[in-house]
């Protein structure tokens, strides 16, 4: 085992934090572990979480089928958004749209304003 700082070989056992073994280098006297394990979740359930919201589901129901934040799923999101290739330049606005009718009410359903 070698110190993660200096490289020295002279170590000692230094105690337990959270069931782990801690060490700690007797030359820089940093104190570290012996193993450390990767945290967050796996691109699977990256992924999954991802292929959820696209397909429509919200982020707190995608929290009750798998356990995520949805804080965390909003993160995810906008660094996926990050990734995407920006808009060009120049784009053609099309000269004819098509536009549904739409009515709507100000302050009494008696005044309908057509637009």
């Amino acid at each position: 085992m070698k110190c993660p700082r200096c490289g020295s070989e002279n170590i000692n056992k230094n105690g337990h934090r959270r069931g782990k073994q801690n060490l700690i280098c007797k030359d820089c006297r940093r104190q570290f572990l012996e193993h450390y394990y990767p945290r967050g979740y796996s691109e699977d359930v990256k992924k999954n979480c991802l292929t959820m919201y696209v397909n429509g589901n919200g982020f707190r129901g995608i929290e009750r089928i798998t356990g995520v934040s949805h804080n965390t799923q909003i993160d995810w999101v906008k660094q996926a958004a990050k990734e995407l290739p920006s808009i060009p330049e120049n784009y053609d606005i099309p000269e004819v749209a098509e536009i549904d009718e739409l009515h709507t009410y100000v302050n009494e359903k008696k005044n309908k304003k057509w637009l």
